[in-house]
């Protein structure tokens, strides 16, 4: 991911941004896009290496990431009987959520490694910042309630006295699904040269 692509962070995720149906969403989607850290569109989705597939290491790698589990996210919303039971808008607000899940994974500023309460560094972010959005309350409710979990259940870290929340409503568990399969390492997905997803 080159500095000029940084430049215009909503381009980055023009496709998908392209998955949202709501008008009002998807404008405050671009804002939440606007408000990620520059270090977010450079830096590897696993500062280790260990728990990541190739495509989301190196240059860009969070960036694919979040691409990933986002279109994961999306083919399932295309199987009735996995998804049917989600409204659109429901189905919006997770696509927004992948989108900023690991927004700040290393933290406000840049740090070596990854903050492990992350999931809730962004919560915060969000809600601090939700005069720029468009979203309501309970919007913002929805958004955080599904991102606080994503971790799934690792939830404590030997580096950290945070305790993260499980997943326990059906929403915390898709997008928790969607961020796991994102990160299974026999995934190999194909991207072009500006990181979007080849469809072939």
């Amino acid at each position: 991911m080159n500095s000029v692509l940084i430049e215009n962070k909503v381009k980055v995720f023009e496709k998908e941004l392209g998955l949202i149906n709501n008008p009002r969403y998807k404008k405050s989607a671009e804002s939440l896009i606007n408000l990620l850290p520059d270090y977010f569109f450079e830096v590897p989705a696993s500062s280790t290496g260990k728990y990541h597939p190739s495509f989301s290491l190196g240059n860009g790698g969070l960036v694919r990431h979040t691409k990933v589990a986002v279109r994961i996210a999306y083919e399932m919303f295309n199987d009735e009987s996995i998804t049917g039971a989600y409204s659109k808008n429901e189905k919006d607000l997770m696509i927004i959520a992948l989108m900023m899940h690991d927004g700040l994974k290393s933290g406000l500023e840049k740090s070596e490694y990854t903050k492990f309460e992350h999931p809730l560094l962004v919560c915060d972010y969000i809600k601090k910042n939700k005069d720029k959005l468009e979203f309501t309350d309970k919007e913002i409710e929805f958004i955080c309630h599904v991102i606080s979990s994503h971790m799934g259940p690792w939830t404590t870290n030997n580096y950290s006295n945070v305790v993260l929340p499980k997943p326990e409503s059906k929403f915390q568990r898709f997008v928790h699904m969607c961020d796991y399969l994102a990160s299974r390492k026999f995934l190999d997905v194909k991207f072009d040269k500006d990181d979007n997803i080849k469809e072939e």
